[in-house]
């Protein structure tokens, strides 16, 4: 006996194309469930280099099966090339500079990635220009010019320096030893 409502059996062909689309939707699923967890454990806590300069403890040992996904997202990312002129000779040069862990051509990489480190700041950048409406010294600290660009701490860097005034002076040294000391 037939029911008006009983369920009829399903053709072959949508039956298996039911079968892989469940699955299809099971690993996209997963996919995207991993790389939020991923995003949720890199936004929950500050990165070394906003956190007041405190090395970061928490364990990213659940992050090591997304990790060649997600390179941009790690501390790993921290790449600088610093191109110097104008100071006579004794520091002018391109360097490369990498930290987190520490590499590349910069006369002092443990110097450079702990001055950047420390100097860093929830809410501050430490390659910001000087305020346009500074009050600055009118001192002269020589023809010396540099160029940072890369990646800190997740962020692109493209700044300039020069010492043509206190601020732009005190600008520079707040970044020695990125940049050569000219005190």
């Amino acid at each position: 006996m037939v029911t008006p409502h009983s369920p009829s059996p399903l053709p072959p062909h949508t039956r298996t194309r039911t079968r892989t689309t469940g699955a299809l939707r099971r690993l996209v699923f997963a996919a995207t469930a991993g790389v939020s967890l991923a995003a949720a454990s890199f936004s929950a806590a500050p990165t070394a280099a906003y956190a007041d300069g405190a090395p970061e403890t928490r364990p990213l040992t659940p992050l090591a099966p997304f990790a060649p996904l997600l390179p941009h997202l790690g501390r790993a990312s921290d790449h600088l090339t610093v191109t110097v002129h104008g100071t006579g000779g004794r520091a002018d040069g391109r360097f490369e500079l990498v930290c987190h862990p520490g590499g590349g051509s910069h006369p002092d990489v443990d110097g450079a990635c702990g001055s950047l480190d420390r100097g860093a700041r929830w809410g501050k950048d430490p390659f910001a220009p000087v305020a346009p409406d500074s009050v600055c010294t009118m001192v002269y600290g020589g023809p010396a010019t540099a160029h940072v660009t890369g990646t800190w701490a997740g962020r692109a860097v493209d700044a300039t320096f020069d010492r043509s005034n206190g601020c732009q002076m005190a600008r520079w040294d707040r970044l020695v030893p990125l940049l050569p000391d000219l005190r």
